[in-house]
């Protein structure tokens, strides 16, 4: 009777170890097989009861049977394991012989691009581009471009001073008193770069910001010439052909010193929120170089003259690009910077 049952426990068991579908499913099988509770634990109690002669015999048998049902369920086991690995290893494959990725795809920052093609546009007429310290002397910052120490002026730029009286700059037009230094007329030159001043931080202001600035000394240079390169400039920069007109302003270093606007791009004149309402917009300071300047750089303005020029680039990549906020050209935020 209990080899009867054994086998028939046996045969049961091996249909449900192969016919599970899961591990849970095959787990199930060992509890009611092999568990504490389960079948086999039942039938080894009714052991005792046997006679000694059959006891023997019926123990050999019970142990063969749960030796061959944990041999099945282990390798049914394996098998669920096996599918599981090749599941894994499907959805997690990687070619090992491929070379490793590198860094991430980047781009130049929008400030970049547009210097860039300005340098680009100003190399190809003749002009060289200047480079100088961002740590900069009084004279060559104030005194050599016509601003001593008690011109007012010096109230509208907003100054780091160090404590060894140097300063960081607030322009680039050093770097124009350095070039005439170094060199002498016929010259043309622009010095694109970072400058500084104590401003308080907003939507359109920032302490740190990028300009350009350019001079041009030749014989009998004039306001034409002056225009005529400043309208190449902003066909550049805008990428269409622009109207500009020449307003009287004052800076320390030309003489005649103009504003000069350019025809609002939004509403081609015709007045919006962007203008103001008024038609134009202004876009940078330029004129004629003063007398003064040139004599402090050891030119003589008898016989040379020349014109000067200066943009503020970052304002000019916020009217390019639409940009609301000066501040995200240096936030580091890789969102913003790769849409450019």
């Amino acid at each position: 009777m209990l080899e009867t049952t054994l086998s028939q426990l046996e045969a049961s068991a091996r249909e449900r170890i192969a016919a599970a579908a899961t591990a849970a499913e095959l787990e199930a099988v060992r509890v009611e097989a092999l568990g504490r509770k389960g079948a086999l634990a039942g039938l080894s109690k009714q052991l005792g009861a046997l006679p000694p002669e059959e006891r023997a015999r019926a123990g050999k048998l019970l142990n063969a049977v749960k030796a061959e049902l944990e041999a099945l369920l282990a390798s049914r086991q394996a098998q669920f394991e096996q599918e599981a690995l090749r599941a894994r290893l499907d959805a997690e494959w990687i070619d090992l012989t491929l070379p490793p990725p590198g860094p991430r795809p980047g781009s130049l920052h929008p400030l970049t691009q547009i210097q860039t093609e300005i340098e680009d546009l100003f190399t190809s007429l003749g002009f060289a581009v200047l480079d100088g310290p961002e740590v900069e002397t009084e004279y060559h910052n104030f005194d050599a471009l016509n601003i001593p120490a008690d011109h007012p002026a010096r109230d509208a730029q907003d100054t780091f001073w160090l404590a060894d009286g140097n300063l960081l700059r607030t322009h680039t037009s050093p770097v124009q008193v350095r070039g005439m230094e170094r060199f002498k007329p016929p010259l043309r030159m622009i010095a694109p770069g970072r400058v500084f001043r104590h401003e308080e931080v907003d939507a359109s202001h920032e302490h740190t910001f990028y300009q350009v600035e350019g001079m041009m000394i030749d014989r009998e240079v004039s306001i034409a010439h002056l225009v005529y390169f400043m309208k190449l400039l902003l066909a550049c920069v805008f990428r269409r052909e622009v109207t500009v007109r020449l307003r009287p302003g004052y800076f320390p270093f030309v003489e005649p010193g103009f504003e000069l606007d350019i025809q609002c791009l939004i509403c081609g004149g015709s007045g919006c929120p962007v203008c103001k309402q008024g038609g134009w917009v202004e876009l940078l300071g330029c004129g004629l170089v003063h007398p003064n300047v040139l004599r402090m750089s050891g030119i003589d303005p008898e016989e040379w003259n020349g014109f000067a020029f200066g943009l503020g680039l970052t304002r000019w990549a916020m009217m390019r690009y639409w940009v609301d906020d000066v501040r995200l050209f240096q936030s580091g935020d890789l969102r913003f910077l790769g849409q450019f």
